[in-house]
């Protein structure tokens, strides 16, 4: 079993389904309305667990109305939570639109995320005894750098997937060893990818590819499912791909396919997160093809 540091953000996603999503000044009426947990890190976190690793999870949440939901969700899938600290002011939230074709916008708001400034030793030895760090870029560049920075001094493999997609110093990529990007971060971030040893992009329905040392590339075809949402999907992906990393790119890019695949048939972000069993099935089924 892997061990996974999760060093990132958890929101409250507020998502309203809708059947097109309004134009610039328009108002159209919603089918629907949820409160799910969310965000980057946690979503990460919860979908490493769920395809087998154990994880650790690094963040803050607010002292708010969400704070011990978020606290729970975490705890009810076994990401443990010793360094999800809390901080003043509100959590992190997201307003999420869906349309009928499961096309989504989404708007974050920080909060106790934006503050996670700073690591404790505690959160830097739970980095240094991971066999994979995870982060994204929801919370403070310079935490992610020095997180990543401690990893890479202890022997463990660094994951960044770099989104929300920002230009970030080249002492940061130098110290990544493995990138997720969709199309649109590939094409913006091309010059510094070109440091990082191994690169994965995803691909949206047609699956995603790979680039690693000594020019070794490949292609894992998508898997074929009904999409009801795809927020959280690329969540979904990146988690069980650190989560399986240790089996070596090609393993881990078929369960991150089939997990990001099953994330896109159900509503919200950690809801959709698939079991290793539901993983599991699905790449016997497309073995047996």
């Amino acid at each position: 079993m892997a061990r996974i540091a999760v060093v990132g953000s958890i929101n409250m996603d507020l998502v309203t389904t809708v059947g097109r999503r309004p134009d610039a000044g328009e108002t159209v009426s919603g089918d629907g309305f949820a409160l799910v947990p969310g965000g980057k890190g946690s979503n990460q976190a919860i979908a490493a667990r769920r395809a087998g690793a154990e994880v650790e999870f690094v963040g803050a949440v607010g002292a708010d109305v969400f704070a011990d939901a978020l606290r729970k969700v975490l705890r009810q899938d076994g990401v443990g939570v010793d360094r999800l600290r809390e901080v003043d002011g509100p959590c992190g939230i997201a307003t999420i639109v869906v349309d009928g074709g499961g096309e989504n916008t989404i708007i974050v708001v920080a909060g106790a995320n934006g503050r996670m400034t700073e690591l404790t030793a505690a959160d830097l030895d739970t980095v240094a005894g991971a066999d994979v760090l995870l982060c994204q870029l929801e919370i403070p560049v310079a935490t992610v750098f020095a997180a990543a920075r401690h990893a890479r001094a202890h022997g463990t493999v660094v994951l960044l997937n770099p989104s929300p997609v920002r230009d970030l110093p080249d002492e940061v990529w130098v110290e990544v060893d493995i990138a997720v990007v969709n199309e649109g971060e590939a094409a913006r971030l091309e010059s510094a990818l070109a440091v990082v040893p191994h690169v994965v992009t995803t691909l949206g329905a047609a699956g995603a590819t790979y680039r690693g040392p000594g020019g070794l590339a490949f292609t894992h075809p998508g898997f074929p499912v009904r999409v009801v949402d795809t927020t959280g999907a690329g969540d979904a992906f990146t988690g069980a791909l650190a989560a399986h990393w240790h089996e070596g790119p090609e393993a881990a890019l078929a369960w991150a396919c089939a997990a990001g695949a099953l994330a896109t048939t159900t509503l919200g972000a950690s809801a959709s997160i698939p079991e290793a069993a539901r993983i599991e099935r699905m790449l016997a089924t497309a073995g047996a093809r």
